[in-house]
């Protein structure tokens, strides 16, 4: 235990305060990383020494704003010299234009204006202005639809059957099949007979009369000919129209049902 039990401790290992460091305790030179998160570059150092003293920037005061620059890039040197570099760059470009202002300007035409050294270094620092305020505005935006939508999801009722319709193409696809189960057991016979659509649609009917459910293929008695199973499928049609059948299907391309409409379920 210390002599000072209220001495602050330096750090805890496995829960135990430490309050000096082991004599043989060796930190690797690369332990300690310095993050600059303030600064994105050299471009964001030099727009942020300017604008926070309101420097112009078409005409920057270069020997103040490097004095300042040298003096922060001295102090990231003796932390991380790798990250010093491009920081290194930039202060060999201001030094390099600061001289260039000191030494007389080269003489022009009298129609022509002289070359600020320092022009190129401001278009470059609009240009980065102009790219870092449209980079916050963006960052500004909602991120609902940005970065992410909203998820939908439809939940449809499960104690509500919904029935697929019955389409014209169906019923046409199931009368197909019933002509061709009636030209295989058909005879040929040379008859004239009076069909009534009425007499017919009684008879559908009373077929269904008593019945929950009826095939739509049952109905037609194929043995009869091709001239009843026409007239039976204009009754059918006929009653659905009147609202007196109904037809129904589980799902698509099930068989097809008739019943009473009044029937319950």
């Amino acid at each position: 235990m210390p002599a000072v039990v209220d001495q602050v401790a330096l750090a805890r290992l496995y829960g135990e305060p430490l309050f000096a460091l082991p004599q043989d305790l060796y930190i690797p030179p690369d332990a300690l990383e310095v993050f600059l998160q303030a600064f994105q570059g050299p471009l964001d150092l030099l727009l942020y020494l300017i604008r926070k003293q309101n420097f112009n920037i078409l005409d920057i005061p270069l020997a103040e704003v490097t004095r300042q620059y040298l003096s922060y890039v001295e102090q990231v040197r003796a932390h991380n010299l790798e990250l010093a570099g491009e920081y290194l760059l930039m202060a060999a470009m201001l030094i390099e234009i600061k001289s260039r202002m000191l030494l007389p300007p080269k003489q022009v035409a009298p129609d022509q204006e002289a070359q600020d050294p320092r022009a190129e270094l401001v278009r470059r620092l609009l240009e980065y202005e102009q790219i870092k305020l449209a980079a916050q505005q963006i960052q500004e935006l909602p991120q609902l639809g940005r970065d992410f939508l909203r998820a939908q999801a439809a939940i449809e009722p499960w104690h509500t059957p919904r029935w697929p319709d019955v389409q014209p193409q169906d019923l046409a696809d199931a009368w197909r099949g019933i002509l061709q189960r009636a030209r295989l057991v058909q005879h040929h016979k040379i008859s004239r007979e009076a069909l009534s659509v009425r007499e017919h649609m009684g008879l559908v009917l009373r077929r269904l009369q008593g019945r929950r459910f009826v095939e739509f293929a049952d109905l037609f008695d194929a043995a009869q000919g091709t001239p009843v199973l026409v007239v039976t499928l204009i009754a059918t049609l006929e009653l659905a129209k009147e609202a007196l059948i109904e037809l129904t299907q589980a799902e698509a391309y099930a068989p097809i049902y008739v019943r009473l409409a009044h029937t319950p379920t």
